[in-house]
């Protein structure tokens, strides 16, 4: 049978592992820190690359890639973009091994040690405006839209399957501008994609707001983000976009000649959303039995499952299943037919469950003399029996269903777990229990600090939507000018 999960509101951090490795989505590796990405997993990372990538090249951008390997005198260009990923980075000084030779072991060569440092792509700005420099001489060599999907290493200490790896999979974007105006307007552009993305696909109700000066990106000048609550009450960085202004540009000496003969440097912008929206994904919709998946974004929608007795009986339910299977897949659903004599029926039921299968389809010898299939919901539970003549409308009804019944039983869940509150007393004990809390802040570093070390509350974002409301700071009495989102985060 399926592994058994540990119930949410026992304990949520080994009920959220027990998913990730009963479903079969990843495991850590060898490699502290690292994990391998199972094949049902990769699936999903799949869906999520391919409808992200057509939507990236419906708003005009194109695939390139960039060396993993970057100088480290690039990093040292940029101030405030070193600062931020010192401690993160992973360095190269050697290219060769050898055989020790006291005991023949693998040693490092000492005589094989690099002239200058390599750092292990942590991100690819550096690497990526140095290569710019060479393609922009001209006004029309501009807007520059290009995106990378590729790995990236953050030396993390505290690591957890998908939310925090120290080699995790993403999409970068990087892109270059004639004028500050076009920059944010694809800045803005692009936290909106992301935005439709984890609504329409992910199902993933988001917040777009701009970060802080105090966690903006290292070396933007404005950084848009989308927050998702998951459902433990944290907050959930889900995709940002960066402003970078011309930081990157004059570091690396950038320059273009416009319309008018004049040297100017060029805007710039960089986003990317990662492997971590795998487990938002988890968190934000899996209940106690499992996985629950979006239909968008499963690697099959729809399981048949037959129930037989005999050989004899099995070879008509298999003529019928694949029946059904190809009606589905002409309309573009994606399905899988588990006729293995190796698992049981139960087994097979709570396998996909637990994996989060939209629909599970069972078909058995009464079923095709009755004319009928058995329909079970994973994101209700509920099982309804329906004629299988007209079985493939009613599944195509039935996943954009589920696909709006999840997302709005996660705007429900986010409604009710948003609060506002204008009191000191009550903040710290709302942020004690969870949830988006909406409060007055000075707009200081100082009083953002304090909050953070008194709470460990962090400021998630200020909402793009949030309205002018004159107020005061709770922990400063400070004339506040709007609210912003706190809340513990991931």
């Amino acid at each position: 049978m399926a592994k058994k999960i540990t119930p949410r509101n026992k304990d949520y951090s080994q009920w959220y592992n027990d998913i990730v490795q009963g479903a079969d989505l990843a495991e850590s590796s060898g490699v502290r820190g690292c994990m391998v990405i199972k094949p049902y997993g990769y699936a999903i990372w799949e869906k999520m690359q391919s409808e992200l990538d057509k939507m990236f090249k419906q708003t005009g951008h194109v695939n390139a890639y960039f060396p993993l390997f970057i100088p480290k005198s690039y990093f040292s260009k940029e101030a405030a973009h070193v600062d931020g990923f010192a401690k993160e980075c992973a360095v190269i000084t050697h290219y060769r091994l050898k055989n020790s030779e006291k005991d023949n072991s693998i040693v490092v060569d000492e005589n094989a040690k690099l002239e200058e440092e390599l750092i292990v792509r942590p991100t690819s700005e550096t690497i990526i405006w140095d290569t710019y420099r060479k393609w922009i001489q001209s006004y029309r060599d501009l807007p520059l839209l290009i995106n990378q999907w590729a790995n990236v290493v953050r030396w993390e200490m505290r690591t957890r399957l998908f939310l925090r790896t120290a080699e995790f999979l993403w999409q970068e974007g990087h892109t270059a501008h004639a004028t500050k105006s076009e920059a944010i307007e694809e800045t803005e552009k692009m936290i909106k994609v992301y935005s439709k993305f984890a609504q329409d696909f992910m199902a993933m109700p988001v917040v777009m707001g701009i970060k802080t000066a105090s966690e903006r990106f290292a070396g933007a000048d404005q950084t848009y983000t989308i927050e998702a609550l998951m459902q433990d009450g944290k907050s959930l960085q889900a995709g940002t976009s960066h402003f970078l202004a011309q930081n990157f540009a004059k570091a690396f000496d950038v320059k273009f000649t416009t319309k008018e003969g004049k040297q100017e440097y060029v805007w710039s912008t960089s986003w990317g959303v990662s492997t971590r929206l795998i487990g938002a994904l988890i968190m934000t919709h899996s209940d106690d039995r499992g996985l629950v998946l979006p239909p968008n974004l499963a690697p099959f929608q729809v399981v048949i499952v037959p129930i037989y007795k005999t050989d004899k009986e099995l070879n008509k339910i298999n003529k019928v299943a694949n029946d059904v299977k190809l009606r589905l897949e002409k309309i573009g659903i994606s399905v899988k037919y588990d006729n293995r004599d190796t698992h049981k029926p139960g087994w097979k039921f709570a396998e996909y469950e637990l994996k989060g299968v939209p629909i599970r389809l069972v078909l058995g010898s009464r079923d095709i003399e009755n004319s009928t299939i058995e329909l079970a919901r994973r994101d209700n539970l509920e099982k309804i029996t329906y004629n299988i003549s007209n079985i493939d409308n009613k599944v195509n009804e039935i996943l954009e269903d589920i696909q709006k019944n999840l997302f709005n039983k996660a705007l429900s869940f986010r409604e009710k777990n948003s609060f506002y509150v204008d009191t000191k007393e009550d903040f710290i004990d709302q942020i004690e229990k969870g949830g988006f809390v909406y409060a007055h802040w000075d707009g200081t570093s100082e009083t953002e600090n304090l909050i953070k070390q008194k709470t460990k509350a962090t400021i998630r974002c200020i909402p793009l939507d949030s309205a002018d409301e004159q107020g005061y700071c709770l922990f400063s009495g400070k004339k506040s000018e709007r609210r912003v989102i706190f809340a513990k985060s991931y």
